[in-house]
């Protein structure tokens, strides 16, 4: 297929354009450049591409395109937070608007990049389906939630929008990102011999490693429509719904000499869920998350020795958070959202 794909220079774009890219598909990039020079490691090789912001985008470079997989976005619920209004500019609105532009010039397939955490605070220990009520409690939960809805209505014979949602991603890219859990705990752990947890540890989180969530969208391209038309799946699997302080218990095994420090400052975490995964595995037989995140911790722990991850980089250089934060506090953030 001639597949679009957004933010292919990001954290998950970066591995999803290779994924796609070995199955021999035609692959075209669309990115702002925000975090193309975040690169841990060699630097990746990228598809050919459009550096342009998302909210830019033409109606021509849709022509001729069989599939979009979109995963541009303002990502994360830190961030999130700091920027609601670009959040939802971004994330929301320039997000349907690149669908409908999708659908008028004849893309026959869009995958969405939604995420686990629309679920928020639905709270307690049952292993929650996609059919499960929706509790987002932050801006990017709630974007995904308005995207989601609205891409039901633009739906139709010839066009079929899929909701992947992932659970929090974790793993080795080349343009690392350094604000989601295990990576972040990884790290701290790298840089300090400190395993720090902020909250009680008591939160339920799924994870899913960034090749397994690549691996299930280059899947859902060759899916049956029957199967997937407009539907939601959780992308992960059950063997990485874990808490925090579980989470935290496998890096300390994978950084040597690194001990576990549960400060509980923040208390207990309202966002606290177990996904259910069986959904996407009877859509895709040939689909199962094989990463687990033990598995993950020690590949990060590799990865951050042999690259040479340092306090600079891991502290603002790969971390979303800090840097939009500084841009906001100069005032040109708006500005530099634009190539």
């Amino acid at each position: 297929m001639r597949v679009l794909l957004t933010g292919h220079q990001g954290y998950l774009g970066t591995v999803m354009a290779r994924r796609l890219a070995g199955a021999d598909h035609e692959v075209t990039g669309l990115d702002s450049g925000l975090f193309a020079a975040c690169v841990l490691g060699p630097a990746p090789a990228d598809p050919p591409g459009h550096r342009l912001d998302l909210r830019d985008v033409r109606a021509d470079l849709l022509e001729g395109v069989d599939a979009v997989i979109h995963l541009a976005a303002l990502s994360n619920d830190p961030l999130g937070a700091l920027a609601p209004e670009l959040t939802y500019a971004i994330n929301h609105h320039a997000s349907v608007r690149l669908a409908r532009l999708a659908r008028d010039a004849g893309v026959r397939r869009f995958l969405y990049a939604s995420t686990c955490s629309v679920y928020g605070a639905t709270g307690g220990d049952d292993l929650l389906g996609e059919d499960a009520p929706l509790r987002p409690v932050t801006p990017y939960a709630e974007s995904k939630v308005r995207v989601e809805d609205e891409l039901v209505e633009l739906a139709d014979d010839c066009f079929t929008p899929v909701f992947l949602r992932n659970a929090t991603a974790f793993g080795f890219s080349p343009r690392l990102r350094a604000d989601i859990v295990l990576n972040n705990l990884v790290g701290h752990a790298h840089l300090t011999g400190e395993v720090r947890v902020l909250s009680d540890g008591t939160p339920w989180r799924p994870l899913v490693h960034v090749a397994d969530i690549a691996d299930a969208f280059v899947a859902m391209l060759d899916a049956p429509r029957e199967a997937v038309h407009a539907r939601a799946f959780n992308v992960g699997g059950e063997q990485n719904n874990l808490t925090v302080a579980d989470i935290a218990g496998h890096v300390v095994e994978a950084v040597p000499g690194s001990r576990l420090l549960i400060t509980g400052e923040t208390g207990a975490d309202p966002r606290s869920y177990r996904v259910d995964f069986s959904r996407i595995r009877r859509a895709l037989p040939g689909f199962h998350a094989r990463w687990t995140v033990k598995a993950g911790a020690v590949e990060l722990a590799e990865a951050y020795r042999s690259h040479g991850l340092t306090e600079a980089g891991f502290r603002r250089r790969f971390t979303r958070l800090a840097w939009l934060a500084e841009r906001r506090e100069r005032g040109t953030v708006s500005a530099e959202l634009r190539p």
